[in-house]
Order: C-alpha cells, then sequence, then structure tokens
C-alpha cells in the first residue's frame, strides 16, 4: 500500500497505467486502483494520529499522488456516534453505533468520492468535470469543483424539479437539461466526457471516484480504536459504497492495522420499490434483474440497475451477508426513530439502513450483542417531503402565557 501502482481490472486481473481509462479493454470489466507496497510499511496505527480531522489523513491509501492536488472541502472524519438511546429502542442493542456522513459539507457522503475524483482530475489536468446526478453527487461535485476552479457540469433529466438540483447550481454548474430519463443522462454524459476529455466522476473517473468510499471503513476502525465491527449496514444504490468499504477494511487488514476481517458480515440495506440486488438476493441468484421504474421515496438509492450490483452479492457471500428491503412506511419511521432518539435527522437513504436494522433485529436476524454500525449518509433537510405529513400539525396560540401554559399542559 502507498502511492498509486496501476489500475487492475476486477475480473480478468489485466493491469494499466493509472491513466484517464475505467474499463478493461479485454474484457470491459471494472478497474481498481492498486498501490505499491513500498509507503505502507511505514504506516503504523500511530501514523494518522496528529493529521488532519479529514479523510485526508488516509493520504498514502488515496489516488493522489502530490498533496498540492489536494481539493479539499474538509469533509470525512464525520462523527461515530454510539446510539445507546436507538439501542434502547431497538429491545437493548448493547453496542450499536451510527457512522453519521450527514454533516458533511454539502450534507452527503458523496464528498468523499466526489473530492477524491476531482482532485484526481486536477492531477491530471483535466479540462473540467462533471456527473450525471440529479442530488447529493451533483452538489458534491460541482462544490469541489469550485473550489479547484474547474467548470462543472451536471448532466439530469429536463424535467427534474428545479429543487434537487439548486444546490449544485449555486456552486456555479452548468445544467445540461437532457430530455429523456435518468438513462439518457448518463448515456450523454459518459459519450460527452470521453469526446471532451472532461472528468465524468461517476463514469470516466469512478476507478478514483469509488477510493473515496473506502474511507467510510478507515474512519470506523480508527473510531473504534482500531477494531472491526461485528456487522455493517450499508444503504445500496448502484453498489459502489458497500464494495468499496469492503474493499477498506480489507486493505487496512493487509496493512496490519486491524486483526481478522473474517468474522465481518455486511447487510445491504435497499428500498421496496426499488431493490434489485435484493430480490436477485433472496432468489439465491447471480443475476440482478433492473427494475425498470423505481418507486420509491428514497431516491438517492433509486438506482433500478446498480452498477455494482454483482458485486455486492459477491461481497455478501464473501462476508456471510444479508440483503434486505423496508417500505416507505418502514423508511420514514426509521427517519423518525433516528431523529427522536439520536438527535440525527438523515434523508430516506438513512432511513432505509434503520428501518432495515429494526426488521432484522426485530426478526433476531441480528444479536443484540452484536457491534453494529449503521451507515447514514444523507442529511434530511434534503428531503423534508419524506416526512413533512408525519410532523405536528401547527396551532396558533395567543400571545398570551395563560393561554400557550393551559395548550401546553393539554398536550402533555
Amino acid at each position: 500500500m502507498g502511492s498509486i501502482k496501476a489500475l487492475k481490472c476486477r475480473e480478468c486481473g489485466k493491469e494499466y497505467e493509472p491513466q484517464f481509462r475505467y474499463v478493461c479493454e479485454e474484457c470491459f470489466g471494472p478497474l481498481d486502483v492498486t498501490y505499491s507496497a513500498a509507503d505502507g510499511a511505514k504506516i503504523n496505527r500511530h501514523t494518522f494520529e496528529s493529521r488532519e480531522k479529514t479523510y485526508w489523513r488516509y493520504f498514502e491509501l488515496l489516488p493522489v499522488r502530490e498533496k498540492s492536488n489536494i481539493v479539499s472541502l474538509n469533509a470525512g472524519l464525520t462523527p461515530l456516534q454510539y446510539a445507546d438511546k436507538l439501542g434502547e429502542r431497538l429491545g437493548g442493542m448493547k453496542d450499536l453505533y451510527i457512522k453519521n456522513d450527514s454533516v458533511n459539507p454539502t450534507f452527503s457522503f458523496k464528498d468523499r468520492p466526489a473530492g477524491v475524483a476531482v482532485s484526481r482530475a486536477k492531477e491530471t489536468k483535466l479540462k473540467a468535470v462533471g456527473c450525471a446526478s440529479t442530488g447529493n453527487l451533483a452538489s458534491a461535485t460541482a462544490a469541489h469543483a469550485a473550489k479547484a476552479g474547474l467548470p462543472c457540469y451536471i448532466f439530469a433529466p429536463s424535467d427534474i424539479e428545479h429543487a434537487k438540483i439548486a444546490q449544485a447550481l449555486s456552486y456555479g454548474a452548468e445544467f445540461v437539461a437532457v430530455e429523456g430519463t435518468y438513462d439518457d443522462a448518463n448515456r450523454v454524459a459518459s459519450i460527452i466526457g470521453d469526446q471532451k476529455g472532461y472528468g465524468i466522476v461517476n463514469i470516466n473517473m469512478r476507478p478514483y471516484y469509488v477510493e473515496g468510499s473506502k474511507t467510510l471503513a478507515y474512519e470506523v476502525a480508527e473510531q473504534l480504536g482500531w477494531q472491526v465491527p461485528d456487522r455493517l449496514i450499508i444503504p445500496v444504490g448502484s453498489g459502489a459504497m458497500l464494495n468499496a468499504i469492503c474493499k477498506g477494511f480489507e486493505e487496512l487488514h493487509e496493512l496490519g492495522l486491524v486483526d481478522s476481517v473474517k468474522h465481518l458480515k455486511i447487510v445491504a440495506a435497499q428500498p421496496h420499490g426499488c431493490a434489485p440486488v435484493v430480490d436477485a438476493f433472496k432468489r439465491n441468484s447471480d443475476e440482478v434483474i433492473p427494475v425498470e421504474r423505481p418507486e420509491t421515496i428514497a431516491k438517492s438509492l433509486a438506482i433500478g440497475d446498480p452498477g455494482d450490483g454483482l458485486y455486492v452479492l459477491k461481497r455478501l457471500k464473501q462476508y456471510g451477508g444479508l440483503a434486505e428491503e423496508v417500505t416507505d412506511e418502514e423508511i420514514t419511521d426509521g427517519i423518525m426513530m433516528l431523529a427522536q432518539t439520536e438527535g440525527i435527522f438523515t434523508e430516506p437513504a438513512g432511513g432505509v439502513s434503520v428501518g432495515v436494522l429494526k426488521k432484522l433485529v426485530d426478526e433476531g436476524r441480528i444479536g443484540k450483542d452484536e457491534k453494529v454500525v449503521c451507515y447514514v449518509t444523507g442529511n434530511g433537510l434534503k428531503a423534508t417531503e419524506a416526512i413533512i405529513g408525519l410532523l405536528p400539525k401547527l396551532t396558533a396560540v395567543k400571545p398570551d402565557a395563560e393561554a400557550v401554559s393551559a395548550m401546553i399542559g393539554a398536550r402533555s
């Protein structure tokens, strides 16, 4: 481990120079970043102690060669909150933690992969960056592009609600409104990126982009005193984050920073209405059948044809994992339960994680003594429409202390 060495095909193993490429020429498999072992020998548990409080503290394990090329908004090293109140609500879980990525600079975990990809784009002197996205990734990419001084293009369907991309556009990104579906926008982004040499972070920059998400493993391990949890609850859209987190724990083991990862169990959490990985897992099949029309309030997970779906299934087999889905009602219940026990307000993707956790605990499939980390990936302020109907109706009262006291007394 250490400085970037090569891009290696996940399927056939062919290696390439770490250049501007993202699929294998031989088998069209995805490419992963590998690192030279030279710098890894110098890394130990004390290496990171006095470093900056961002995910760039793990610089040697990320695909940027020169620190001068880092584009940082100070994302990462987010709280790993001991969730004792939520644990009590779930029937007495004694060792439950929430990894709260809702407090990143653009309020989602996407600041991690977007920041790494934009830094790599700067290092390789690309002219512009962009992404195909309708939400969190658009905001994260645009914010980092603004910091880097790079033009940024957001590709999305033309009929998207303007509010969904308002944050991204505030950073100065240009909206490319594509007539058609998200898949159409994704296809156009891919073509434009290749033609013009733009870094489309979740397409032609993907090998570097996904490396940012593995820092969710590094931080959890460090925050637990370099222990590996018993179980992780991970929301799944494309599946890239789950795969990256597994890679992160494996790299820590290779470096001798954590003990064996063999006891680690993974849970893939998806919303009902867009759960192709869960469907495949429950059918005991290696075929992930795409969902043509996702229907769920968890919009950030509504990826009908997950690019890393097959690799999620492989990880679940490797780590004795589970895959489960929850309904919209279970998602909103999860949002409210997390907010009212731990003071964390999450978007529906986090509600999926908490909802699946509750479901598996209720069914006895997760033990109450397990050390469990539940990943919360985005902020609830981005999707208030999901729970607005569940909140108390506001009742006006005259500006009179007695009247207010009577109203409060009636409610308590």
